[in-house]
């Protein structure tokens, strides 16, 4: 279950006044978060899975997946807390679609609340949308995670966040409904590096990891401009097919 913090005397003298309801159920919530205490305790926390793509995995005692084992991924290393579900995937589309506030700090807070202690890293950016991308939805969603994340952490004091760091340089076509393969080929050469990384750490935060094709695209711009280590830092993983 989420860990949230206590709420204070004004807090619950606010939410006496306006409660706040749960994003999921609707019901009051009760909590910090717009998330009731029961919805919380059913988000499924991706508690083994594999070391290096997160990828949830079925035995104990493994620690890489098949793929990452016959063909190591570009990207060196995932932070995915919890395991893509429809409970997540309604929360995610109602934050992408539904900019409000809460959604993202609603977002944000899950992730600090699972990791408590990210790895060190020297740099934090996101994802990037292509202009008419943004244009149509009015934000990136990956940039306003990042930015959250980094504001509100503490064990990311040592780090800089650079949102600008990377560039969508041409419109892709829509990933969902294209398979692993498809989406490499989909991103190649997608992205341009806009700033300095040589010998740096890099966190590049988005929403969910699927295949993996986004960041070992990312991490190979990021590695060609000198880059030396690549991680991604997600809510969610989705589990193999």
């Amino acid at each position: 279950m989420v860990n949230i913090s206590r709420r204070s005397w004004a807090q619950q003298c606010l939410d006496a006044l306006l409660p706040q309801y749960c994003l999921l159920c609707g019901l009051p919530s009760r909590q910090a978060l717009p998330m009731c205490p029961a919805c919380c305790s059913e988000l499924p926390v991706n508690a083994h899975c594999c070391r290096r793509c997160a990828l949830p995995l079925a035995s104990p005692t493994a620690s890489l997946c098949g793929p990452c084992l016959q063909r190591p991924p570009i990207i060196d290393h995932v932070v995915a807390p919890y395991r893509y579900d429809p409970c997540i995937a309604l929360l995610i589309q109602r934050w992408k679609y539904q900019p409000l506030p809460r959604l993202g700090i609603t977002v944000a807070e899950l992730w600090r609340s699972a990791v408590i202690k990210p790895p060190p890293v020297d740099l934090v950016t996101s994802v990037p949308l292509h202009w008419r991308r943004r244009w149509r939805r009015g934000f990136n969603q990956s940039s306003q995670l990042a930015e959250l994340i980094h504001r509100g952490h503490p064990g990311l004091a040592n780090s800089t966040l650079q949102l600008g760091l990377l560039h969508r340089q041409r419109a892709t076509a829509v990933q969902a409904g294209l398979n692993a393969r498809a989406r490499s080929r989909n991103l190649r050469g997608a992205f341009t590096l806009r700033g300095r990384c040589e010998n740096l750490r890099v966190a590049v935060v988005d929403d969910v990891l699927t295949t993996g094709a986004t960041a070992n695209e990312l991490a190979r711009c990021l590695k060609a401009g000198g880059a030396r280590e690549v991680q991604l830092w997600c809510l969610a993983r989705t589990p193999a097919p």
